[in-house]
């Protein structure tokens, strides 16, 4: 069973605990072990992501909390020439990639019978937290940017959650939602709490399958990073089952507006403090301090990947394209595009991008 501790003081965390941040030195808390995947214990007979439950280092009793999330399909596509596959997580219950890792978090929480919790977010983590608290009984309430897209605010009220809008950038809803937490109201952070990182490993454990080996690239959008290091975790733990052979390439895209990660790899750690939180569209990625970059940064180095950050003109133009081939994005996750096409030729074989997050969820207004 994996432990988790503090990555600071190395404090261990026990079940039983509902903190988010270290009692001793304010640390957040990670896993101290790679997630055991083990091919003989998938239960093909749960639900979408928890048929790998067994990897997923929980306590024994948890009961599921699931919408069917996983299982997205896997699409392919010529571009310029050469064979692409497209991995649609955008079709999960709340139309983001975050039910993987809602799913666990929200199971683990209604284990320990938590009533009540918080959370903040540009959109699709509120939104699926907002969902998957109403499905456990657990009583939820959002902190979300003021500008964050309507339809996402309605989906947040509409599963009952209570909607709090924060004026001014991304960095405020977090900071208002860290007030409350120390209040003692339990918050369910997709981005301190650990355990939505196995749940993200999930989607290669299906890329690996739909594709009968292990994709050579694989592009994803880059905020917090969250999800790119849980698919690099995952990677490692087929590794050391002996199921795939080597690490995929990483590529991590962020936008040119709201860039720490492409900033810090391509001028240094020193350059930081030339990182704006400037306006995007690609609103979910929209994230000064990822709390896990570090880690983030180490995962895509190891994976011979690299980071790159998409212009602001050309977002929208990568969203209209990807519609004109079936794939209907928010803005988000259309900054993959643009990075797909410059270094094309350049990326191993075959090639998958990973779509997060539904054009439904996103207003121009």
């Amino acid at each position: 069973m994996s432990r988790i501790q503090c990555t600071t003081c190395q404090h261990g965390l026990s079940f039983e605990e509902s903190i988010y941040r270290c009692h001793n030195c304010g640390g957040y808390f990670d896993y101290v072990n790679l997630f055991e995947y083990d091919s003989s214990s998938i239960d093909r007979s749960q639900p979408g992501i928890w048929r790998y439950q067994s990897s997923f280092g929980l306590p024994e009793g948890v009961v599921p909390v699931s919408l069917g999330e996983g299982n997205s399909p896997l699409v392919w596509d010529e571009v310029n020439g050469k064979q692409v596959a497209f991995k649609l997580d955008y079709l999960n219950p709340t139309g983001s990639y975050k039910d993987r890792g809602t799913s666990v978090l929200i199971s683990f929480l209604s284990w320990q019978g938590v009533e009540s919790a918080i959370e903040d977010s540009s959109g699709n983590a509120g939104a699926s937290f907002a969902a998957y608290t109403s499905r456990g009984g657990i009583k939820g309430k959002v902190f979300v940017p003021a500008s964050a897209s309507g339809p996402k605010r309605s989906q947040i009220e509409a599963y009952g959650s209570d909607l709090v809008e924060v004026p001014g950038p991304r960095s405020k809803a977090a900071e208002a939602v860290e007030r409350e937490a120390k209040q003692g109201n339990v918050y369910a952070s997709h981005v301190y709490q650990p355990y939505v990182l196995p749940g993200y490993a999930t989607v290669v454990y299906e890329m690996v399958e739909q594709l009968g080996g292990a994709p050579g690239a694989v592009i994803a959008p880059v905020g917090q990073g969250g999800f790119l290091l849980g698919m690099a975790r995952g990677f490692e733990s087929l590794l050391v089952a002996g199921l795939i052979s080597q690490m995929p390439q990483l590529i991590g895209v962020q936008s040119r507006a709201c860039a720490p990660l492409w900033t810090i790899a391509t001028l240094g750690p020193d350059s930081l403090d030339q990182v704006i939180e400037g306006e995007t569209v690609a609103e979910g990625i929209r994230i000064r301090h990822p709390l896990r970059g570090e880690q983030v940064l180490d995962a895509i180095q190891t994976s011979h990947g690299y980071l790159a950050a998409t212009a602001e003109k050309d977002i929208i133009p990568a969203r209209d394209e990807l519609a004109s081939r079936g794939f209907y994005v928010e803005p988000t996750s259309a900054v993959v595009w643009p990075a797909l096409l410059e270094r094309l030729d350049d990326l191993r074989d075959p090639i998958v991008v990973v779509l997060t997050g539904s054009g439904l969820k996103y207003s121009s207004s």
